[in-house]
């Protein structure tokens, strides 16, 4: 049986099916399908999961630990619970051990952050130049990072020792009376802000060198052409272009000061690291919380303190977007 074909004149496509025939789709609509999914679904697909794992060991323990602090809780019987409503909160607020506790995690946190982050930003500012040896000072502005809470907290209290301490020796030298670093105040949260210094500046640093290297060359150019100082490069090239990374610095150091826990503690050596001192001089929010949970067995109150630092933390967060929001709109 015989069969027609028919050929397309030259320079013209064989026709194809018609458009909009049900069951049939173009290759154009094939392609934007898949696009369609790749921008619009993939994105969720890939997010959700890791939102429930968030659910899941986050919001839950803090609905637990607010159910907690409504209570009246001992460590040695977590399911023996006796209703207090807000009891917990009301004698938090009268406790002038907390106010105390406050006031230190707020102290020892400026004087721990501001000199830390400025130092950074001097030390990033050195190693965006093209220098010898740049990995190797950048890898060692990481040890400290990498040392742990209390190999860095020990060896600091050796040498913020009394009798025996390298600092006192060098107050020596130059005829200064030996300081009783962890008995004072202001001393023991100097030394403990040392400690703080020493371990995270150099982890900053490389946050802020990473933000200074994306900045593109050509402004430091333009600058150079218009006749900036290094110092003028500094300050309106290199701080604007790495603004948001400041403020992330500022807020994870926030976060940081506030749960200080692991400083203090070894830096007391023995009972009195729990308490921050024979006069709570140096207890913060962190040790307090400590000791109402596992030296008090009350678990309640615990978590009262629990909640106390998170609801500062949020404080935090939302001034400072006041802040932004008021710079904002003054510019």
């Amino acid at each position: 049986m015989a069969t027609s074909t028919t050929k397309a004149p030259a320079g013209e496509e064989p026709p194809g099916p018609p458009p909009g025939k049900r069951g049939e789709s173009t290759p154009r609509r094939r392609g934007a399908l898949l696009h369609l999914l790749d921008v619009k679904g993939a994105p969720y697909a890939f997010v959700a999961p890791f939102f429930v794992v968030f659910a899941a060991f986050s919001f839950y323990p803090l609905v637990y630990t607010s159910w907690i602090s409504l209570h009246q809780v001992e460590l040695a019987t977590l399911d023996v619970m006796e209703w207090v409503g807000f009891d917990n909160y009301v004698e938090l607020w009268g406790d002038e051990r907390f106010w105390n506790a406050l006031g230190n995690t707020i102290t020892i946190g400026v004087i721990s952050t501001v000199p830390q982050l400025l130092m950074a930003l001097g030390l990033a500012h050195l190693l965006n130049y093209r220098m010898r040896a740049s990995l190797f000072f950048r890898v060692a502005s990481l040890v400290p990072y990498a040392t742990s809470v209390a190999a860095a907290a020990l060896v600091f209290t050796m040498i913020f020792e009394r009798d025996f301490g390298m600092i006192n020796w060098a107050l020596g030298t130059v005829g200064i009376d030996p300081v009783d670093w962890e008995a004072d105040k202001w001393p023991a949260q100097v030394a403990i802000s040392t400690i703080v210094i020493w371990r995270w500046t150099g982890y900053n640093a490389l946050l802020y060198l990473a933000a200074m290297q994306a900045i593109p060359a050509d402004r430091y150019e333009a600058a150079s052409l218009d006749g900036a100082s290094r110092w003028k490069q500094f300050t309106h090239v290199t701080i604007p272009g790495i603004r948001s990374t400041i403020v992330f610095t500022i807020v994870l150091s926030t976060i940081g000061a506030t749960q200080l826990f692991g400083e203090p503690l070894i830096f007391g050596q023995g009972p009195n690291g729990v308490t921050g001192g024979a006069d709570n001089q140096y207890q913060t929010l962190g040790l307090l919380l400590y000791e109402e949970g596992w030296k008090n067995y009350q678990m309640g109150r615990s978590a009262t303190v629990a909640w106390a630092m998170f609801l500062l933390l949020v404080l935090v967060f939302v001034v400072q977007r006041l802040i932004k929001r008021l710079r904002s709109r003054t510019s």
